[in-house]
C-alpha cells in the first residue's frame, strides 16, 4: 500500500532529522537524564541514533486502560479502540451573534455538565475552556476539582510546573489513593506539547517528568504548521513533527519505563493568505491520517484532530470542517479524539452552539462507521415478495422491529415540512441545551475526600468562597 511506502519513508527521514538536526530540551534536569543514558548531546541538543531513540520508543506500552470514578466509564486507549474527549484551551467563548467574552468559571461548569450528559464521551476535564476568572497558579487545581465534583468519567487534567502538579497528585491521592494506587490503576491524563521546531520547553518537561513520575498517562503532542514553524510540504511538517514526539517519548521512557504515553499531531497547514493556522482543512486531516499511521507503525496509542474548524461562529464552514477532520480521525483509528465537540476559530473559542452540533456529527460519524449487517433478518426476502409491487413497508412488523436500531434518529437536524425553517436549527440547539442542563444530575462525592482536596486548595492560598462556587454550581 501507497500509505505503508509512506509511512516507512517519514520514519526514515525523520531519524535522519533527529541525528543531523537533533531535539533541543530546555529542561536541565531532562539534558542530565539523557546525557545519563548515553544520548550525544551538543550543549542541550539532544542527537539520537535510531537505535537509541527505537530503543526507549518500545517501552511505552501498545495499549492502556484509563479508571474512571465511575468504572463504567473506564476505557481502554490503544489498538482501533476510538474515545472521544473534550476540547481544550480555549480562553473565549463565542455566541452565535458573534461576540466574544472570556470564559469564566462559570462556563467550564457549564461544559463538564454538557459533556457529562453526553453517551460518546467517557472522559471529562481538562482544560475545555480556560477560566478568565481564577488564578493562574492555581488554575488546573480548580478545574480539576470542577471537573471531579461535577462529573464522575475518566479526568484530563490541565498542566503546568512541578509545583502546581505536586499538589495536584495531592488531591488526586485523595480521591483515588496512594501513589502505588494510581500507578496500578491510572486516573488523569494531560498534554504534553512540544514546540516545533524540534523542541521541548521547561513547563512541558515537568509536566512530562511529574506524570511519569506518578505513572500517569499523557499525550504528547506536536501541532506544527506547514508553511510557517514546518516546511510548506505536508511530507516534511510530518516528518519533522514525528521526530519531535519520539524524542519526547523517549525521555518519558527515561523517566519510567513503561509509562503510558500517546503519540499525537495536531500539526495542519497555514493559510497563504495571512499566515493564520488552518486547523479545519483537508491538510489537517491528512496530518490525522498519517498520526494513526505512524502511531501505529511504531505500536503506540494515538491521538489527532476532532472536530475542528476555523470558523467564527456555528456556520456552514463549521459543519463541513468538522465533519472532514472528525470523520479522518475515526476512519484512521484515532484512540483519543481531543477537541470531538465545540471548539472554533482555530482553536481560540468554545461555543455551546457549535458543541450540540458536534455531538450530532459524532452521531452521524458512528452511524456510518457501523456499516451495514447483511443477512437473512435484514434482507427478509419472502416479505419483499409479500409486499410485492404495489405494497409498503411502514406498517409492517420488519419495520417495527428495526425502526429503532437500523436508522439513526437526529436530535438536531430539521427534516419535514416546517412553517418557519430559517431559524428551525437555532431553535432546536437552544431547545436541546435547555434540556441537557435540566436534565443533569451532579455526581454523588464523598465528604471526606472534598474535604482532603479543599485543604489542597486552601493550602495554596485559594479563597473558600471560590472552592463552595464551584462545588454548588
Amino acid at each position: 500500500m501507497l500509505t505503508d511506502y509512506n509511512v516507512k519513508k517519514i520514519h526514515e527521514y525523520s531519524m535522519r532529522i533527529i541525528e543531523k538536526t537533533g531535539m533541543k530540551f530546555h529542561h536541565r534536569d531532562a539534558v542530565e537524564i539523557l546525557k545519563a543514558h548515553g544520548i550525544r548531546m551538543e550543549g542541550n541538543v539532544a542527537h539520537f541514533t535510531e537505535e537509541q531513540l527505537m530503543y526507549w520508543v518500545r517501552k511505552a506500552p501498545h495499549s492502556f486502560t484509563l479508571y474512571g470514578r465511575n468504572p463504567k466509564h473506564t476505557i481502554v486507549i490503544g489498538g482501533d479502540v476510538i474515545n472521544c474527549a473534550p476540547s481544550y484551551g480555549s480562553p473565549l467563548i463565542v455566541k452565535q451573534d458573534g461576540t466574544r467574552y472570556s470564559a469564566k468559571m462559570e462556563d467550564y461548569i457549564k461544559f463538564t455538565k454538557l459533556y457529562h450528559n453526553n453517551e460518546n464521551f467517557h472522559v471529562n476535564g481538562g482544560v475545555i475552556c480556560q477560566p478568565g476568572d481564577v488564578p493562574v497558579e492555581n488554575a488546573s487545581l480548580l478545574m480539576f476539582y470542577a471537573a471531579y465534583t461535577h462529573s464522575d468519567k475518566c479526568m484530563m487534567t490541565g498542566a503546568g510546573d512541578r509545583k502546581q502538579l505536586e499538589a495536584l497528585f495531592e488531591m488526586a491521592k485523595a480521591a483515588f489513593g496512594p501513589k502505588e494506587e494510581l500507578i496500578a490503576h491510572p486516573r488523569l491524563l494531560t498534554i504534553v506539547n512540544t514546540n516545533t521546531q524540534m523542541q521541548l520547553d521547561i513547563n512541558m518537561t515537568e509536566t512530562l517528568m511529574t506524570f511519569a513520575e506518578y505513572g500517569q498517562p499523557f499525550v504528547v503532542a506536536s501541532a506544527a504548521m506547514a508553511g510557517s514553524t514546518a516546511p510548506i510540504t505536508l511530507a516534511a511538517t510530518i516528518a519533522l513533527t514525528n521526530a519531535e514526539v519520539l524524542c519526547a517519548i523517549a525521555l518519558a521512557q527515561m523517566v519510567r519505563p513503561g509509562t503510558p504515553v500517546l503519540y499525537a499531531s495536531q500539526s495542519t497547514t497555514a493559510d497563504m493568505r495571512n499566515g493564520a493556522i488552518a486547523i479545519g482543512s483537508p491538510e489537517g486531516a491528512l496530518c490525522y491520517k498519517y498520526c494513526a499511521r505512524l502511531a501505529k507503525f511504531y505500536g503506540l496509542p494515538c491521538r489527532g484532530g476532532g472536530a475542528l474548524s476555523d470558523a467564527k461562529i456555528m456556520n456552514t464552514q463549521a459543519g463541513y470542517e468538522s465533519m472532514i477532520t472528525y470523520m479522518a480521525c475515526c476512519q484512521n483509528k484515532i484512540n483519543f479524539i481531543i477537541h470531538s465537540a465545540g471548539i472554533l476559530d482555530g482553536y481560540t473559542c468554545m461555543s455551546y452552539e457549535k458543541l450540540i452540533a458536534d455531538f450530532q456529527i459524532i452521531d452521524y460519524v458512528n452511524r456510518y462507521l457501523r456499516d451495514i449487517e447483511v443477512n437473512e433478518e435484514t434482507i427478509p426476502v419472502d416479505l419483499i415478495d409479500e409486499v410485492g409491487h404495489s405494497g409498503q413497508y411502514l406498517t409492517e412488523e420488519h419495520t417495527f422491529e428495526f425502526c429503532r436500531k437500523e436508522p439513526l434518529t437526529p436530535f438536531l437536524s430539521v427534516r419535514g415540512n416546517v412553517e418557519h425553517p430559517e431559524d428551525q436549527f437555532e431553535r432546536i440547539v437552544d431547545k436541546v441545551l435547555k434540556k441537557s442542563w435540566e436534565d443533569y444530575q451532579k455526581p454523588e462525592t464523598d465528604e471526606e475526600i472534598l474535604k482532603k482536596m479543599r485543604e489542597v486548595l486552601t493550602g495554596r492560598g485559594v479563597d473558600r468562597a471560590l472552592i463552595d462556587s464551584i462545588e454548588q454550581a
